[in-house]
């Protein structure tokens, strides 16, 4: 019998910590454990290396000595990356100090590289760079791409064609499948009916300011879960348009299953490349939840499709959102024509199974001779 591949993804952070990214790596080391070893290096908040087992994937979270541009700074990481012994290191970008920290780790061996997102808000620091970003990805065997819109809208994927691979996220269907039916009787009922459902961190590049506004013109009412620096200003917002009463911030929740299948619609209003996916877009999708997304140049629009899983309109416009709602809210058939499509997406193209075995793929690939 041949010996398990061992794998060391380096990311910036892993679950507690919410994103797109952590949810991502949280997702796909778990998937991964069945069929080779894997072991995870991430940032601790704290000065301290902490070393624990979560859901019985090995995590490392290297003590940060400070912070760059929000960036961690791990003195440590460079030699817990020379000294984890894998066979494939599976390095998770945009992580710049984490770049670094591989580069100066010596390291010679199979590199695949997860291409989340490109630095898109800090630009003189992504110029300055760029260039050592650039020889990190001339040594990757293999980078993965989460949509072919993304990967042909980057400036840096376009310079390294010939090794991109794309290989979208997936999740855990069944955990977004069903939900508990108590719950979902009480979502309504506190804040249906006519639910509209946005999910995600309360910052710039999601667009919840267009979607709130979007609400003056919408019969119904909107829920935003999460938190983030602009929720005092969204909530005020709420109140200038009028409409704070129809329009709740009822914070982060653990369980969100229910939110989604007590939610008509569900609304990702992202106004820039930093929302790079959606991966809440999945988990609504799950749950036979129709999408209302933005037409952008990354791989939100390639999740959920325009005029199959959900309506696709322009970013940054209040006017073609709250038709859109509208016109969905207004027809129940078009919603269950719309979600039962986005359940079948969610098991073909984009289920779980199918990045597993194509991410092994990869792996068995760099290190064939």
């Amino acid at each position: 019998m041949s010996r398990r591949l061992r794998v060391l993804h380096v990311g910036k952070f892993y679950p507690p910590h919410r994103g797109g990214m952590e949810s991502a790596l949280e997702t796909l080391c778990r998937e991964l454990r069945a069929e080779v070893d894997v072991q995870v290096l991430v940032s601790n908040d704290a000065r301290q290396t902490v070393r624990e087992t979560v859901d019985g994937v090995p995590v490392t979270r290297i003590g940060t000595a400070a912070t760059l541009a929000s960036a961690s700074i791990n003195p440590g990481m460079a030699r817990a990356i020379r000294e984890a012994n894998a066979d494939v290191v599976h390095f998770h970008h945009p992580n710049p100090t984490g770049v670094l920290s591989y580069l100066a780790s010596g390291r010679r061996g199979p590199l695949v590289v997860t291409y989340h997102s490109d630095i898109v808000r800090q630009r003189v620091l992504g110029a300055v760079f760029s260039p050592i970003l650039h020889r990190f990805l001339r040594g990757a065997d293999a980078i993965l791409a989460t949509s072919p819109d993304y990967a042909g809208s980057s400036p840096v994927l376009q310079k390294h064609r010939g090794r991109v691979r794309i290989i979208p996220f997936g999740i855990r269907a069944e955990e977004f499948e069903r939900a508990d039916a108590e719950a979902v009787v009480d979502i309504r009922a506190r804040y249906g009916p006519r639910l509209v459902l946005g999910v995600g961190r309360l910052v710039y590049y999601k667009g919840f300011e267009y979607l709130v506004r979007a609400m003056v013109a919408v019969e119904g009412r909107l829920v935003i879960l999460g938190d983030g620096p602009l929720r005092g200003a969204l909530q005020a917002l709420a109140a200038e348009l009028g409409i704070g009463d129809r329009v709740a911030f009822p914070g982060p929740v653990q369980e969100l299953a229910p939110w989604y299948h007590a939610a008509d619609v569900f609304v990702l209003p992202a106004v820039a490349r930093s929302e790079a996916f959606g991966i809440v877009q999945l988990e609504a999708m799950a749950a036979g939840t129709p999408v209302v997304n933005t037409r952008l140049e990354s791989g939100v629009p390639f999740v959920s499709r325009d005029g199959e899983t959900g309506i696709t309109v322009p970013p940054e416009d209040p006017d073609a959102l709250a038709a859109a709602l509208r016109r969905l809210l207004d027809n129940p058939a078009l919603r269950g024509r719309y979600g039962a499509a986005a359940q079948q997406r969610i098991r073909g193209e984009l289920s779980l199974d199918r990045m597993v075995a194509d991410t092994l793929a990869v792996y068995r690939n760099a290190v064939s001779p």
